[in-house]
């Protein structure tokens, strides 16, 4: 019987924390037979309940407390825990790779914000973010060549963490957790008013400032548009700017953070999705407004054209040009809005859509060492 570790203890809420709920999910499919002892390292119980039985799940409460705790798990207790428990297996959900005893480890990287370049102004606006892409750029080069591979979400990356610390990969696309929303689809803009969204929460690196110049800019030839977007003000230095400057124009709705259920009802009545990101990892409203079949303004990046894929609604853009964008929501307004031709070649193998497909590769690559 080999034994597998799945160390989840710093994902906690939204998008991350899914990676581990489908990781598992995942696991518990292949395992049936319990041919395989699987531990999951978590930072509560409360959030992987469903799969207690089929794991031997263990708590570890204090890891979110301090980055001094995080550092301490990952590169002394994880050790201990290795010693242990003689893993076969080791897979760390979080980004940094863990000192372990362990022949064949892998570490899911799904934070960008180290191969993101700051601009200067952005360095005052989120200072913490400014401290945290510094602090994260060195972590990830802890142990990263210790790994057999470094699991990413996305092909740019794959070149980014190539060109940095020389490390193979595994390009493994994200699944979008939509539910059963096909059903729900309706039709849109009934009174009158084109509803443009964007949601995602306040980081510099977001760029929720061209949409606003956009939308403002727009303001001057009409107002029978809406834009919404899922922040308040409150959420950080960056947010309380936007905030401040933008909350006059009651065609801007700040709306503040939403659940993820309430994210889809909005994709529902929504007639545009805008994406401005300058970097992501995925970009995953990109994918999950395609069963709306909404039309969508996008960076004009690697990421979106490749989270966005094969689709026939989309129109690029300059993330740093307001009037393009404004342009071309203008047209969108109208009907007027022409699209892109995108076209996404599959990344070379290593690669997977599912975690399925990913966990058999590992299990089955690690009997051979």
């Amino acid at each position: 019987m080999s034994v597998i570790v799945v160390s989840g203890v710093n994902l906690k809420e939204g998008g991350i924390l899914s990676v581990l709920q489908d990781c598992l999910s995942s696991l518990k499919k292949i395992n049936h037979q319990k041919e395989h002892s699987i531990i999951v390292l978590v930072h509560a119980k409360e959030l992987v309940k469903e799969f207690d039985g089929f794991f031997e799940i263990v708590e570890y409460p204090l890891i979110k407390q301090s980055w001094r705790n995080r550092v301490n798990f990952e590169f002394v207790e994880s050790k201990k825990i290795s010693e242990q428990l003689k893993p076969d297996l080791w897979i760390s959900l979080h980004d940094i790779t863990p000192n372990v005893s362990c022949n064949y480890q892998v570490v899911y990287c799904h934070n960008p914000s180290p191969f993101y370049k700051l601009p200067l102004a952005d360095i005052f606006t989120d200072y913490k973010f400014t401290l945290f892409n510094a602090f994260y750029s060195i972590l990830y080069s802890i142990n990263i060549k210790k790994n057999k591979y470094v699991i990413v979400q996305q092909n740019w990356l794959r070149h980014e963490f190539w060109k940095r610390y020389k490390v193979k990969t595994i390009v493994a696309y994200p699944q979008s957790d939509d539910g059963n929303i096909e059903s729900k689809i309706s039709e849109t803009n009934t009174n009158g008013i084109y509803n443009f969204f964007f949601p995602s929460f306040p980081r510099v690196f977001k760029n929720f400032e061209i949409i606003l110049k956009a939308s403002v800019e727009l303001l001057k030839k009409r107002q029978d548009f809406n834009l919404i977007i899922t922040i308040d003000g409150s959420e950080n230095v960056y947010s309380k700017n936007l905030f401040k400057h933008y909350a006059g124009y009651p065609n801007i709705k700040f709306i503040g953070l939403q659940p993820r259920e309430k994210v889809f009802e909005l994709y529902q009545s929504t007639d545009c999705l805008l994406f401005p990101s300058k970097l992501e990892t995925w970009g995953l409203p990109l994918s999950e407004i395609k069963k709306f079949n909404k039309p969508v303004i996008a960076s004009d990046l690697p990421y979106a054209h490749e989270a966005i894929g094969d689709y026939n609604k989309v129109r690029f853009f300059n993330p740093d040009d307001f009037m393009q964008l404004a342009n071309f929501m203008n047209k969108s307004i109208d009907g007027k809005l022409t699209y892109d031709i995108n076209k996404v070649p599959k990344p070379d193998f290593p690669f997977f859509n599912n975690w399925d497909n990913l966990l058999n590769f590992l299990m089955n690559d690690c009997k051979k060492e």
